[in-house]
């Protein structure tokens, strides 16, 4: 018997049970540039902030994006790495296991955990600008390396409770992308060559660690959520 196809809600669901009765979990959601990661945890994010579980409020979920541990342009250009922007080298991995190992432990002085956002006008990283208050029993946190086996990517997935792979269809991702750097500034001939030289070599690494994902999310899941307009 063929099972049902996965919908939205089942993501909802499942995304609602991983929240244990004390304490906190972390749901990792990775994909290739353009694959609607961001879009995928937006939407989560609304769902379970509409339905909380009985005696939470809203705040019981929270989404702390990757992107704000991009290294700064001004220190990219001192590393030589300008034009590698959004490679694995390019971002504070560090940075990012330290907020996420902070967020695990959920120490209970802290009213508080303040991450970084990536503000997409300014394509920089601004500090401090996403609180993750006490109450959040389950944080999302997306972005594009969560399940690479270099350098120090390893020490992310153990601080996560499941990891989900984005697998939108490569000529749809590759479009959006496209669309995108235009949107935030590019000339068309300008994005398409960024996209075939920076973001589809980057790609290429990305999809090569899927099969370490806990749930594969397919097309027929991620188009139901709309065409994002700047997700990574």
């Amino acid at each position: 018997m063929t099972p049902d196809p996965l919908t939205f809600a089942d993501l909802v669901a499942r995304a609602r049970g991983l929240a244990p009765p004390e304490g906190r979990a972390l749901l990792g959601i990775v994909g290739s540039p353009g694959a609607g990661k961001s879009t995928l945890a937006d939407a989560l994010l609304a769902a379970l902030r509409a339905d909380p579980p009985a005696g939470e409020g809203a705040d019981w979920v929270a989404h702390v994006p990757m992107d704000g541990f991009h290294l700064a342009d001004v220190e990219l250009t001192r590393l030589g790495l300008r034009d590698a922007k959004g490679a694995p080298d390019t971002f504070d991995v560090g940075g990012y296991v330290a907020l996420l190992a902070r967020l695990r432990a959920h120490d209970p002085a802290d009213a508080v955990v303040y991450a970084p956002a990536f503000e997409r006008d300014l394509e920089q990283p601004l500090a401090g600008a996403i609180p993750v208050p006490a109450a959040a029993r389950l944080v999302l946190t997306e972005g594009n390396y969560l399940l690479l086996e270099q350098g120090r990517w390893p020490a992310v997935p153990p601080l996560l409770d499941e990891v989900w792979f984005c697998e939108l269809d490569d000529a749809v991702r590759r479009a959006r992308l496209v669309a995108r750097h235009i949107a935030f500034g590019k000339a068309p001939a300008a994005a398409e060559a960024w996209v075939t030289t920076v973001d589809e070599p980057n790609a290429a690494v990305i999809e090569a660690t899927r099969y370490r994902a806990d749930l594969l999310v397919p097309t027929a899941v991620l188009d139901t959520l709309g065409t994002p307009a700047s997700t990574p």
